[in-house]
């Protein structure tokens, strides 16, 4: 049996980050949780992950500090940036440091999975 691909998810806002681990769960992913930027960049550091899903407004370090200290790290993990946030120059900021996709808010659970998918397939197309 394949192994389930594990994502990581970090989002401060408690009832969205569990929607989004209780859905992908469902989906048959291994899914761990970090409430804030700080908490996330530790866990991700590890480069255990298939999927970053990284909310872009948090306390302690915001979505781009987070890319921005993975970045010399080089862990190769896509990272899919959840953002309220729609200005180009928020988008080009994140891909600055190392945001690979963009899933605005407010998002559909089915939306969020199918692109889950298409990253873990290799299969995007933005």
């Amino acid at each position: 049996m394949e192994e389930s691909k594990k994502i990581l998810v970090i989002d401060d806002e408690e009832i969205l980050r569990m929607l989004i681990a209780d859905t992908l769960s469902f989906e048959g992913y291994t899914v761990e949780e970090a409430q804030d930027g700080q908490e996330g960049f530790d866990k991700a550091a590890t480069g255990q992950y298939d999927v970053i899903l990284l909310d872009y407004m948090m306390p302690k370090l915001t979505g781009p500090e987070v890319l921005e200290r993975l970045q010399p790290l080089a862990l190769g993990i896509p990272i899919i940036m959840l953002t309220a946030k729609a200005q180009q120059s928020d988008r080009d900021l994140a891909a600055h440091f190392g945001a690979d996709y963009f899933m605005p808010k407010p998002f559909s659970p089915s939306e969020l999975v199918a692109l889950v998918k298409q990253v873990l397939e290799g299969t995007v197309s933005l």
